[in-house]
């Protein structure tokens, strides 16, 4: 029994490393398959005999560069089936479904408010999949999971979310909840965690093994990948950034604590900066009106807009939260030794004034011979990566379910 278990895992593994490389090589003949892959001939072609009898591999068209008798070149089916990916975030739900290859299909957004409880935000997130799933039956036929990612401190190896600050969830068995809802296999990601993983799977990070991704929105999240995988620590709790300690008599924090980081980073910090500046100079210094009629009128987006255009208070806050960015970013710098710092989140709409402020602060603190071919850029993905992380979730479990 056991050679027989063995057997059925190497099996599995070998089926991933095929598809892995269909993924970023095809089209492929099955000789060209076997060299890239290490598997011999005969393996090769029975596995990819069975992934096209189960339709996820299809063969296209002969190969024409090659002497001698042309080979079928082989390619991932975009058919094969579909997947659901869902980031519940503090104030919307994100949904997307796309096809076998990850091509995104199919996607929707909805605004929410966290006070509304946890049962209503995720009766408005069923509805949103179920209007997904609907969809994906309809091009692809076969779904092959959905994959949830969420502010949150999640066990992944239970599915539960331990801790959601922000939207005041605690000890929540959302794999449970929506496995029993859906009956699909249901993968559940811290959305810093899996934000890494969209970009490592299809963004910026692709064939870059140790980074770091960090983003601000309404908190500051991150995820850090070493060697490939998810820095994860004893619990699963690992890379909680934006609750390091910057200033032990700070701004309260959601989580309890004063000073988190996460209450000086982020589109919030912004606007509380812009403020103070207007204090300390002058409404007649800046274009940004902190109310109008009695109604607060200031946001983060028109601080940007600001920026853009000259405004020097606008300016001055985006550098003053960048630059604080920047001293995280050292610090991780130094620690991990990433090859890629990738930024992304709501701070990614003013990456022109907040990109460079990060690059000249760990340029000016973090250890000259970690700098050395380091790479600090913005997300290709942008508000996508959390949920793009949580459908190639799906994809890499497949054949381990």
């Amino acid at each position: 029994m056991r050679d027989t278990a063995d057997q059925k895992l190497v099996r599995k593994l070998n089926n991933n490393i095929i598809i892995e490389v269909l993924r970023k090589e095809a089209p492929v003949s099955r000789a060209n398959l076997s060299a890239l892959t290490g598997l011999n001939r005969s393996t090769v072609s029975s596995i990819i005999d069975e992934l096209i009898q189960g339709g996820w591999v299809r063969e296209t068209s002969f190969q024409t560069d090659k002497i001698g008798r042309p080979g079928l070149l082989l390619e991932i089916n975009p058919q094969g089936g579909f997947v659901v990916g869902v980031e519940i975030g503090v104030d919307f739900v994100l949904c997307l479904v796309t096809n076998f290859l990850a091509e995104v299909i199919w996607r929707k957004r909805i605004e929410t408010n966290p006070e509304d409880g946890q049962v209503a935000i995720q009766q408005k997130a069923f509805e949103l999949a179920g209007e997904a799933i609907q969809f994906g039956k309809k091009e692809c036929s076969r779904g092959l999971g959905i994959g949830i990612a969420i502010p949150a401190l999640v066990d992944v190896h239970d599915g539960v979310v331990k801790l959601a600050p922000n939207l005041k969830w605690e000890n929540v068995p959302l794999r449970l909840i929506w496995n029993q809802q859906f009956h699909y296999p249901v993968f559940i990601e811290n959305d810093g965690n899996a934000a890494a993983l969209g970009e490592y799977y299809f963004g910026a990070a692709r064939g870059k093994k140790d980074l770091i991704y960090i983003a601000a929105g309404y908190g500051l999240g991150s995820g850090i990948m070493v060697d490939g995988k998810v820095l994860r620590g004893n619990k699963g709790y690992a890379s909680e950034v934006g609750h390091m300690t910057y200033d032990p008599q700070g701004t309260p924090c959601s989580c309890g604590k004063r000073g988190c980081y996460e209450t000086v980073i982020g589109p919030r910090a912004v606007i509380e900066s812009v403020k103070r500046l207007i204090r300390e100079k002058g409404p007649d210094k800046t274009s940004i009106k902190i109310s109008e009629n009695g109604r607060n009128t200031i946001n983060y987006d028109a601080v940007v807009n600001a920026a853009l255009e000259k405004d020097v208070i606008a300016i001055d806050a985006l550098n003053d939260v960048g630059s604080k960015l920047g001293l995280v970013v050292s610090h991780l710098v130094n620690i991990f030794d990433p090859k890629m710092v990738i930024l992304g989140g709501a701070l990614n709409y003013a990456k022109d004034f907040i990109l460079p402020a990060v690059k000249r602060v760990v340029m000016e603190n973090a250890l000259q011979l970690c700098q050395e071919d380091l790479e600090i850029t913005n997300s290709d993905l942008g508000q996508e990566a959390s949920v793009m992380g949580a459908i190639g979730l799906v994809l890499e479990n497949l054949w381990q379910m």
